[in-house]
């Protein structure tokens, strides 16, 4: 049942994951529009990572000090409004000064969010992440089509991007207003804001950092060289193999959409553990499939609807988990959260590096063998913080 808070919330996820495809849509054009070639756009998209990362841990302490909720009223306004920046930009430097602040809200918009799930999913005391997050994806989709069909018709880049990040921040400052108060007073202290618990140790966080950050290389890895591998190792044209990524990222928001429904009947460390051994059959698949001739194509192409499938789950389970385990202490989870998408940053660097001094194939071995370790060892941790949390994990 979809309550009204989860309703914001999700609405919340939607939007910003209208905004991100905004930025990724339209950075073709700003491109051309600035002249700024592989070199300088590749500076430029280290700098937005760079920001993020550096942002998270602060985001951490600010929402366990005034909430998630109360963080994420504030910078997702912002963070829809910095989208402006660069549109207004007309050389590389400026550039790169509006794409850090877009950065540091975007890597503060990450952990306001993921905190304010986790307060969902403790108020309702049933899962919520994984919906919020095909919900998110749901967002970039349709925020992608528009986008595209804008830049199709002649709109010029930076219109779209003013005028987008104008009515984001409106619709971000009317959701803000009507965020759900993370718990009862009652389970809180006096202000509404949750009691803090134990704390997570560095051991624990590291841990459960380089899972997540093993998730999003791999994940990464197959959003940014599915369709690369599916051209250069099986031969298929350009648009064809285009299909490669269409099927991962399909068959991840389908599981997302239907993953709640399963965390609620099944443990978080057999979700984790099922989920970790659909992608890494996935992964099988996708690097056995030049070996079957003239099926290596579907072949390919399943393996990347199973390995999508299978990763669907593994980071919100576990940010899930981190939340639960350790509530009021949002700085564990930034914490968590900065290591993991530090994993999807270098992700894409180390696949390119490997696959030019050896091969696409061997370079594509290193996700496979992370989510066969990520299937064996996520289970066990999450199995240890299990009986020590929320009855719904």
């Amino acid at each position: 049942m979809w309550t009204p808070a989860r309703l914001v919330v999700a609405g919340c996820y939607g939007l910003t994951g209208v905004l991100n495809a905004l930025w990724g849509a339209t950075l073709p054009a700003t491109d051309a529009r600035l002249d700024l070639g592989p070199a300088r756009l590749g500076v430029a998209l280290l700098v937005l990572g760079f920001g993020a990362l550096v942002s998270m841990p602060l985001a951490g302490v600010l929402a366990e000090r005034f909430t998630g909720r109360g963080l994420l009223r504030v910078v997702t306004p912002l963070y829809a409004a910095s989208l402006a920046g660069p549109a207004a930009m007309r050389s590389f430097g400026t550039l790169v000064a509006a794409i850090l602040v877009l950065g540091v809200l975007l890597g503060m918009v990450n952990v306001a969010l993921t905190v304010q799930a986790v307060d969902l999913e403790r108020a309702e005391q049933r899962p919520a992440m994984s919906t919020l997050h095909g919900v998110w994806a749901l967002g970039a989709l349709g925020g992608g089509v528009v986008t595209a069909v804008a830049l199709r018709v002649g709109t010029d880049v930076r219109l779209i991007m003013i005028v987008g990040a104008a009515a984001a921040g409106l619709a971000a400052a009317d959701l803000g207003r009507r965020l759900p108060v993370p718990v009862p007073p009652a389970a809180g202290r006096a202000d509404g804001r949750p009691a803090p618990g134990r704390r997570a140790g560095p051991a624990l966080v590291l841990v459960l950092g380089l899972i997540g950050a093993a998730a999003f290389l791999t994940e990464g890895a197959a959003t940014d060289w599915a369709g690369v591998y599916a051209r250069e190792v099986l031969g298929a044209a350009p648009a064809t193999a285009s299909l490669a990524y269409t099927m991962f990222v399909a068959s991840m928001t389908a599981v997302r959409l239907l993953g709640d429904a399963v965390r609620s009947r099944v443990r978080a460390d057999r979700v984790v553990l099922l989920a970790g051994l659909t992608a890494t059959a996935g992964y099988a698949t996708v690097l056995l499939a030049p070996a079957t001739g003239g099926a290596a194509l579907a072949v390919a192409l399943s393996g990347w609807a199973l390995a999508g499938a299978g990763l669907a789950l593994i980071w919100p389970v576990v940010s899930s988990m981190v939340g639960a385990a350790f509530p009021g202490r949002a700085k564990d989870l930034s914490m968590v959260t900065t290591l993991s998408y530090g994993g999807g940053l270098i992700g894409p660097a180390v696949i390119g590096g490997v696959a030019s001094r050896a091969s696409l194939p061997a370079a594509m071995a290193i996700p496979a063998a992370l989510v066969a370790v990520v299937t064996v060892i996520a289970p066990r941790v999450l199995a240890a913080l299990t009986t020590r949390t929320v009855t719904f994990l």
